[in-house]
């Protein structure tokens, strides 16, 4: 049956990249899935790429009544949810001098806000044994330029992880946060970053870390499946660095 068989499973984010990965391995382990994202054909087509009856609802996290669309679907399909992979995120880096309050909102929107609100708005759906995955950064307590807003609104995500698990404790309800490190994706080019300055800290990065690559979206996928799965029965609360050393030596 696999480790989530019989599970419903939110990933926000889920057309591509990480959430795309993490969506296909819950739909091998048995979950019935449900991705969001902001673009309908992209969705469409991963899911298509996931199986298992997968559903693809169009989400901005950013956006309030998205978010309670979202919640009204599964409520309405599935009338509860398992597991929660907070994963969606989308940033506008820029030099801390430069970064305009347009910029700021947006990336605190598309980190911290809407992580907070699209848990909110799904949590009555979840019952005890039911475990929120959200997604951080190795960022959150490394110092790199043009990053600063992105950063902070992901360690606010850290310290949400915290909280909630206090909170949602007696519940029944586990919460733990995976920090990824420096991932092979294109949310860097979909921020605007240029193809130079993408390989320039490539270089860099790979230098800083003692596996000396870049992590892989299945490497994430399995950890998160790990968190959100039972083999985590005894952990919350925690942050999961998977960043291969690149925090931790």
């Amino acid at each position: 049956m696999g480790k989530l068989g019989g599970k419903v499973a939110v990933i926000t984010g889920g057309s591509d990249g990480m959430g795309l990965a993490t969506a296909k391995l819950f739909a091998r382990e048995g979950a019935k899935v449900i991705i969001t994202g902001r673009d309908q054909a992209r969705l469409d087509a991963a899911a298509q790429g996931i199986g298992n009856g997968a559903d693809a609802i169009g989400c901005d996290i950013s956006k309030m009544a998205d978010i309670e669309a979202l919640r009204a679907f599964v409520e309405r399909k599935h009338g509860r949810v398992d597991i929660i992979f907070a994963n969606a995120g989308a940033a506008r880096p820029n030099m801390f001098e430069h970064m305009s309050e347009e910029e700021f909102d947006f990336t605190i929107a598309c980190t911290f806000k809407g992580t907070y609100f699209t848990v909110q708005k799904l949590l009555p759906l979840m019952t005890s044994g039911g475990s929120i995955v959200l997604n951080t950064t190795t960022l959150s307590t490394k110092g790199m330029p043009y990053v600063s807003v992105y950063s902070a609104g992901k360690a606010a995500v850290r310290s949400l992880a915290r909280s909630l698990t206090a909170e949602l404790i007696d519940k029944g309800i586990r919460v733990n946060a995976m920090a990824p490190g420096y991932i092979d994706t294109d949310q860097a080019r979909k921020s605007g970053v240029s193809e130079e300055m993408i390989q320039q800290t490539k270089t860099q990065v790979h230098a800083q870390i003692p596996m000396h690559r870049s992590g892989t979206v299945d490497e994430i996928a399995k950890a998160v499946l790990f968190l959100a799965s039972d083999d985590s029965s005894y952990l919350t609360g925690s942050e999961l660095c998977v960043d291969g050393g690149w925090n931790q030596v």
